[in-house]
């Protein structure tokens, strides 16, 4: 039915509605097609109005990635996924400008990876296929699978995101050093000649960042917004670079060996270089001051492989050293730093063989790592502080050739 005759058939029905029309009076039937035509122009012009900001909101997103892509004269790192046009979503503040921390459940164990195949605390078994040598991985946020990073190979690193159903995706290749900020919102690593950063939405990685970085400076963590970069893998010093507002400025930094992770209140836990003595301390960092120093503490032999990490709460660090005459993993009370009385030194607690990787704090005082058997550590650090070690279990699989990974978040 064409419109004139659907037009027709409205005036015909109201025609027959009313018997005796007076001469001057409305016409109902016209006066329902005007309303009718009148909404349909509406819906019409609304309609285009939103096509139109839909396009220039695309259109500027593009843009915008389109302005951080690689020289051409650098070789390319790959970056695979979507970056779409989404803004880079920034962390969820923790409200003291530290290190974000996931939740984590009480009492429950850590995921580990082994042989091809994540095997969670609660029995599940996610079968990974195409998945190199890994060094770390961490858990998604929401529970939405996986982040693993690979062992360096000649080619570089790469990292892979696993979703639920266990079929890897990567997202980087190539890189020379790659790390995941502790909710697992953000990337950075080394590129070249350059350091880069992105957000992470699900298993894509959207709006990276780049700037330019001295030979030998690597991307070690993130504190808030900011990337925390090793300056010299052979020398103390650390720079804060923020991708959404600055370059890398260098700083004044030239004490800092390693930073544990950061405290309720936004000081960081790092170990920096004492003077007159050959032995590092532990020390409180101010991370709005370049790292200052804010409180020091010496007494344990420390060891200066990097490894180690901070409670949840910012009450224990687990690191590598030495009490006394016995090697091995080391519990310290942080809040003890810079508290102890002049030539009182900062007593560490043995809880265990060495670290030979990443420590998964699966509860205020529960952490879990792999010591040099490939066995697993888990540990209470209330009971390590009164004198009992943790507990290292064998991982059914393991062995020299398939080392276990212990999965951190988880």
């Amino acid at each position: 039915m064409t419109q004139d005759e659907l037009e027709r058939a409205v005036r015909e029905t109201f025609a027959q509605q009313v018997a005796a029309p007076r001469p001057g009076a409305a016409d109902p039937a016209g006066a329902a097609i005007r309303r009718a035509r009148r909404t349909q122009r509406k819906r019409t012009t609304t309609g285009l109005a939103l096509a139109a900001v839909a396009t220039v909101a695309v259109s500027a997103g593009i843009v915008q990635l389109g302005d951080v892509t690689r020289r051409p004269t650098q070789p390319p790192t790959v970056v695979l996924g979507d970056p779409s046009n989404q803004v880079r979503p920034e962390p969820l503040p923790s409200g003291t400008g530290g290190v974000d921390v996931p939740p984590v459940a009480p009492d429950a164990g850590p995921d580990v990876l082994l042989a091809g195949a994540i095997l969670g605390a609660d029995g599940e078994r996610v079968a990974v296929a195409g998945i190199g040598p890994a060094e770390r991985a961490q858990r998604l946020p929401e529970n939405a699978g996986w982040l693993v990073i690979g062992a360096p190979t000649t080619a570089g690193r790469t990292l892979w995101a696993v979703p639920r159903d266990g079929t890897p995706q990567v997202l980087l290749n190539g890189a020379d050093a790659i790390v995941v900020a502790t909710d697992g919102r953000q990337v950075a690593w080394r590129d070249g000649d350059e350091i880069a950063a992105a957000g992470l939405v699900r298993t894509q990685l959207i709006a990276p960042v780049r700037t330019p970085a001295p030979a030998g400076a690597v991307p070690v963590g993130f504190v808030g917004n900011a990337v925390l970069v090793r300056l010299d893998p052979a020398r103390p010093g650390h720079a804060l670079w923020s991708p959404a507002t600055a370059p890398l400025d260098t700083g004044v930094d030239r004490i800092t060996l390693n930073v544990y992770g950061a405290l309720p209140d936004g000081r960081l836990v790092g170990q920096v270089s004492s003077k007159g003595t050959d032995q590092p301390c532990l020390a409180l960092l101010d991370p709005s001051r370049t790292l200052t120093p804010i409180e020091t503490a010496c007494g344990p032999t420390l060891s200066q492989d990097g490894l180690g990490a901070v409670s949840p709460d910012g009450r224990w660090l687990l690191l590598n050293g030495a009490s006394g005459k016995k090697a091995g993993a080391l519990l310290v009370d942080v809040a003890r730093i810079g508290v102890t009385s002049p030539g009182s030194p900062l007593v560490a607690g043995h809880a265990g063989p060495p670290l030979t990787g990443s420590v998964a704090w699966n509860a205020v005082d529960e952490a879990a790592y792999i010591d040099e058997s490939g066995k697993l550590v888990r540990l209470t650090a209330g009971r390590v502080h009164v004198g009992e070690a943790g507990a290292a279990v064998t991982v059914p699989g393991a062995d020299a050739a398939n080392r276990p990974v212990v999965v951190t978040g988880s």
